[in-house]
């Protein structure tokens, strides 16, 4: 598919419809350039940080995705017209211990430290934002508005408390668990199959409303369907899927169903769509990448309970895995199907963007943020006006960010 960047948009741009309008009409290309150059655009979840904790990565610098292996730095958030977005603080679930508590609380602290001191050192391209208003101040700024989410409750240390100290260093969703149960609720994913809490621990409802009353967006992306629930009949507040897809286009757990997104709807939520191509469509069989992965996860304990060199260690095992046997991308155009799906389902204020890059999103069309003009193009296509694409790309997520932040102290 033509590849549509944002690079000298006004440049590029204004020789578009010098040509076009020449002729009366304007190509969806140029239509696709002057939208996406307009709109707050803001993805509501990127593993970026990651990168942060390898030795050498700058997010200032541009990074090669190819020899890289990365999709996020500063630069080609610039290029690809990306003015948002939340780095997510990941924690993989580990032993829950106390142990295992006071070691993810203090990886939590480290990769925070990370995303400070990098963006601080990119000041002139970047900035760590805190209120919806502070994206937009930013994008007039011609700066990368850098928002905090943590990713995996875990990281609470089963301490409530936590919730506000998270806050006040910048965090503003917490996705509650990741691809097993934690002490908070049960994940879609894990092998008890949500046998566990059956949605919620009690625990987890504290948290629920804790996050309600100091304006913390509640993250529902990976949670079991029994915890969706949950969340949606305790929270006061919207909620957020801050990277999932339709479940009814392509069935996995991790997506939701079409009762969820009408009840996500009539929360006044949002569902950020997810990029990762597993979730997007069924791929085909692929049984030698499958076991090779089987052996790396067996190797690093699922990727549980890792110190930095294991952790390093299984990142680049897992993605030489990748590069020997790669799968069949998913494309912008299957990814939209998701849009088209909850639009017709629910309506058009209730859906977004979430790519996970860097944690597995990765699209052919779309394979890195310099790339994601062409969701706007694809979008321009199939007839989705202006406003329309605002709503989309940022509009709908920063009035719950708005509406979550309006309810703290309630």
């Amino acid at each position: 598919m033509k590849i549509l960047t944002i690079r000298m948009p006004w440049l590029l741009l204004s020789g578009c419809l010098a040509f076009t309008q020449s002729f009366g009409k304007e190509t969806p290309e140029a239509k696709a350039a002057r939208i996406h150059q307009e709109t707050f655009t803001i993805d509501t979840h990127s593993d970026a940080p990651l990168n942060l904790l390898r030795d050498g990565f700058d997010a200032g610098v541009r990074h090669d995705m190819a020899s890289s292996g990365t999709k996020v730095d500063f630069p080609r958030m610039k290029e690809g017209g990306l003015d948002a977005q939340f780095f997510a603080v990941f924690l993989s679930q580990g032993s829950r211990t106390p142990e295992g508590d006071a070691a993810a609380k203090k990886k939590a602290l480290e990769i925070l430290e990370a995303i400070r001191v990098n963006v601080a050192a990119n000041s002139t391209q970047a900035a760590i934002a805190r209120t919806p208003e502070d994206g937009y101040r930013l994008k007039k700024e011609g700066k990368r508005a850098i928002y905090l989410g943590l990713e995996n409750g875990y990281a609470l240390a089963n301490d409530l408390t936590m919730v506000k100290q998270y806050y006040d260093m910048g965090i503003r969703y917490i996705t509650l668990c990741h691809t097993s149960n934690n002490d908070i609720c049960d994940s879609s994913t894990d092998k008890k199959r949500g046998e566990e809490h059956h949605g919620l621990s009690a625990f987890g409802k504290q948290v629920v409303a804790e996050m309600n009353k100091i304006g913390m967006m509640i993250d529902v992306s990976h949670i079991s369907d029994a915890s969706f629930r949950d969340v949606i009949q305790l929270s006061k507040t919207p909620v957020i899927a801050s990277h999932s897809d339709a479940r009814a286009i392509c069935d996995h757990p991790r997506n939701l169903t079409d009762e969820e997104l009408k009840m996500l709807a009539k929360n006044g939520g949002v569902i950020q769509v997810c990029f990762l191509s597993d979730y997007v469509k069924k791929g085909d069989p692929n049984p030698k990448r499958d076991s090779a992965l089987a052996v790396v996860r067996k190797k690093y304990n699922d990727f549980q309970d890792l110190n930095d060199e294991q952790s390093k260690a299984a990142y680049k095992e897992y993605r030489e895995v990748g590069k020997k046997y790669p799968n069949k991308l998913a494309t912008v155009q299957d990814m939209v199907d998701h849009i088209d799906h909850i639009v017709k389902t629910i309506g058009i204020d209730y859906v977004g963007i979430g790519t996970d890059f860097d944690g597995g999103g990765d699209l052919s069309g779309c394979r890195d943020v310099s790339m994601m003009g062409n969701v706007t193009l694809e979008l321009v296509k199939r007839g989705y006006t202006a406003k329309e694409i605002a709503k989309i790309w940022g509009g709908n997520f920063m009035r719950v960010f708005r509406e979550v932040q309006k309810y703290a102290g309630k």
